[in-house]
């Protein structure tokens, strides 16, 4: 899990979804969400060192990132990746965009215990901001 694959397997998610005319919806709603959504992916990325982030989950700075949404959550490009996802499930509910909604969040959360085990074993200060900061929802989870 700590290789590409993961996130080619949500690109494909979301291409399935967008291919099946279940990506977006006119409500202005599901736009709002869907478009804080690319902000925050944008946003976490931009945070980054400059090379240091990576495709796969092997850690690629030399310290914790504290700052932009890493200040509210451990990992946010995951979390605007379900927030995107889930807002396209929830505005064209079927067995199929549920199927893929279930799909992409076991994608993200195996990722995420993958992550959390190489962080903590990089980088010792790891554990407090663990313990100080939520892994994909701000205060809740």
């Amino acid at each position: 899990m700590a290789s590409a694959v993961p996130l080619l397997l949500v690109i494909a998610s979301v291409v399935a979804l967008g291919v099946t005319d279940n990506l977006f919806m006119l409500s202005p709603l599901v736009i709002a969400v869907q478009a804080a959504a690319i902000g925050l992916s944008i946003w976490a990325r931009r945070s980054f060192q400059k090379g240091a982030c990576r495709v796969t989950a092997t850690p690629g700075g030399s310290s914790v990132i504290r700052y932009g949404p890493y200040r509210f959550v451990r990992h946010p490009m995951y979390a605007a990746a379900l927030l995107f996802v889930w807002a396209a499930v929830a505005s064209h509910v079927s067995v199929f965009t549920v199927a893929v909604g279930l799909a992409v969040s076991g994608i993200a959360i195996a990722r995420v215990v993958v992550e959390e085990r190489l962080l903590r074993a990089r980088y010792s200060e790891y554990e407090d901001y663990a313990r100080s900061t939520r892994a994909l929802v701000p205060y809740v989870f």
